[in-house]
């Protein structure tokens, strides 16, 4: 018999869960619900389920924050969201299960069969995929510190950045470019690895706007912006390309 958590900001949600669980007769008792981060750390600690039927956006955080503070515990978890279409992405790189709002209750009983015959420790593993997904997704922005003041980058519209003795430009898709007065080193490691490469010891690109790269060993970017790629980062960029 599986020992679960019900972990949902939403009374109603939680109420409803709670009767379609109670309604398939699965080898699942109900340990408590609730409704926050805060209280779902405490309770997780206190009763250690199994099982926990985690809501992505809580009262006071989301999902991953609990995931973040339960780290000594051991369970499977079925994630239940309305909307979150990247944590749902991650989910699916995870493998770990998951429930669209609102609820089906023959997807539910999918999810909780699955739940039974999983492994707690493969489940584990997944988790530890799906955090760093959204560990990687939380880093949306960067802050310049400028002379005239901070300013605020989203990587999303970052197309490149150059570094040129000591200062670097960074280049908008909207054709805006703003200067620090750092070199690029300074700001690799704010880079999502995800989408940014360094392909030039002056270069870092945003992979989602090349437009082709050449025999020559020089990327096109969609702008038309011509930049190059040294040839000790020739191959290590021409494998991320291509699994892109």
């Amino acid at each position: 018999m599986l020992k679960a958590l019900i972990v949902e900001d939403e009374l109603y949600i939680r109420k409803g869960l709670l009767a379609m669980i109670t309604s398939l007769d699965k080898e699942v008792t109900i340990l408590g619900e609730c409704e926050s981060v805060k209280e779902a750390v405490v309770v997780a600690n206190a009763c250690k389920p199994d099982l926990i039927f985690l809501d992505i956006n809580l009262l006071d955080g989301n999902a991953f924050d609990f995931l973040e503070q339960t780290t000594n515990l051991s369970y499977n978890v079925i994630f239940i969201t309305a909307y979150e279409q990247y944590a749902l992405q991650a989910l699916k790189n995870g493998a770990v299960d998951y429930i669209l709002k609102p609820v089906d209750i023959d997807e539910l009983e999918a999810a909780i069969d699955k739940a039974i015959d999983s492994n707690v420790e493969i489940a584990n593993e997944q988790l530890e995929i799906v955090k760093s997904e959204m560990l990687e997704r939380k880093k949306e922005k960067l802050v310049l510190r400028l002379q005239e003041g901070l300013q605020v980058i989203e990587f999303r519209y970052l197309t490149h950045c150059k570094s040129d003795k000591g200062y670097t430009t960074f280049y908008l898709s909207d054709g805006k470019s703003y200067i620090a007065s750092k070199p690029i080193k300074e700001f690799e490691n704010q880079f999502p690895e995800k989408n940014f490469m360094r392909t030039h010891q002056s270069y870092v690109v945003n992979l989602s706007f090349i437009d082709k790269y050449d025999k020559n060993g020089y990327i096109f970017l969609k702008s038309g912006e011509k930049i190059p790629v040294s040839a000790r980062r020739k191959n290590d960029f021409v494998e991320r390309l291509l699994n892109q």
